[in-house]
């Protein structure tokens, strides 16, 4: 016996066609109307080709040292010109790309030689920068060619006693 409701009785036509009413989907559907942002008139350019970024950085110092010297240039003609111009003359401030900064006026930190960290306080013995006494312990158990190796790193070549 088929389940209660498992087949639908076909309704009976008259005869007469009613039109088919969309549904809400598919009259608020976007489906088949134009996209305006798409160009129809694009053509991919096949010259054009990427660049690493190792030369765009090198094009970019390039066009900085280019207006360096222009700026350079322009402010030696303007003192010969003028010699009282130098006041007019705006000052070259260093950015994060140039390398002709000044060296800091701030004095060199100090950092650990085993973590990174700031060190205050040096290891009389062996010549190691150290954070704190937990750092100090380890400083105290390495042998004399492992605390060497460390001021090697560093850039120091003492004589570890």
């Amino acid at each position: 016996m088929p389940p209660k409701g498992g087949f639908k009785k076909k309704a009976l036509s008259d005869g007469t066609s009613t039109p088919l009413t969309p549904s809400l989907a598919v009259q608020l559907s976007y489906l088949h109307q134009p996209r305006p942002f798409k160009n129809p008139n694009y053509s991919k350019n096949v010259n054009r080709r990427a660049k690493n970024l190792k030369a765009v950085l090198t094009q970019e110092r390039e066009r900085e040292r280019v207006e360096r010297e222009a700026r350079r240039l322009e402010r030696e003609h303007l003192m010969k010109v003028e010699p009282d111009a130098a006041s007019r003359i705006p000052e070259e401030v260093p950015s994060y790309t140039t390398v002709e900064a000044p060296p800091s006026v701030l004095p060199h930190r100090h950092l650990c030689d085993i973590t990174g960290l700031e060190a205050p306080y040096t290891d009389p013995a062996t010549g190691l920068r150290y954070h704190d006494k937990s750092v100090y312990e380890i400083v105290k158990g390495l042998s004399a060619g492992i605390a060497k190796d460390y001021l090697s790193a560093r850039g120091v070549n003492s004589v570890v006693k």
